[in-house]
């Protein structure tokens, strides 16, 4: 098992593993699924998932070498982790791997220690209340910034522009420019 290997187990003759290595990631895979398959990140462009996962800690799921599910975390690695893009391919689900990635994931050296855990689910609440999560206590709220649009407007990182304060319409230009 080589360094990056964070679990492995045999099951029914198949060798299943959990990878931190993001260059054994099938990127085509992850992508085709989260663009095509998934309702949270539909459309989600390639170069987006890139820098996604270069500045995520990531899990691969792998059955004898070839990458059947996959999830990330975002994390300060201290106090605060949020758990994002957890799948495993419709062929090899009702096996319990999903729930195997997601305790893999909460017993990690870097992450077992932190505070606060958050996710988002739509269809998998009872996978991640088996593995520890709850829902929000009564006075606490959930609050996002969403912009289902912006893969669509393609305004992706090199194309963004900084204005700054208080510039009126007519005089914005790129703070790079000046």
């Amino acid at each position: 098992m080589t360094e990056s290997v964070v679990a492995s187990r045999m099951i029914r003759g198949r060798c299943y593993q959990i990878d931190t290595d993001q260059s054994r990631l099938d990127i085509t895979l992850v992508h085709e699924f989260l663009a095509n398959c998934s309702h949270w990140a539909r459309g989600i462009p390639i170069d987006v998932l890139r820098r996604a996962i270069a500045h995520s800690l990531v899990f691969g799921l792998y059955c004898d070498s070839a990458q059947i599910g996959f999830a990330r975390v975002v994390s300060d690695r201290a106090t605060f982790a949020y758990l994002a893009d957890v799948f495993v391919v419709a062929e090899q689900r009702k096996a319990g791997l999903g729930q195997w990635l997601v305790e893999t994931i909460l017993a990690h050296p870097p992450l077992r220690e932190l505070r606060r855990w958050l996710l988002v689910t739509k269809d998998a609440k009872s996978l991640y209340l088996r593995c520890g999560f709850s829902e929000l206590c009564p006075d606490s709220f959930y609050l996002e910034r969403f912009d289902p649009a912006v893969y669509a407007r393609g305004l992706h990182r090199s194309e963004r522009r900084v204005y700054s304060p208080g510039e009126t319409a007519t005089e914005r230009r790129p703070l790079w420019s000046r």
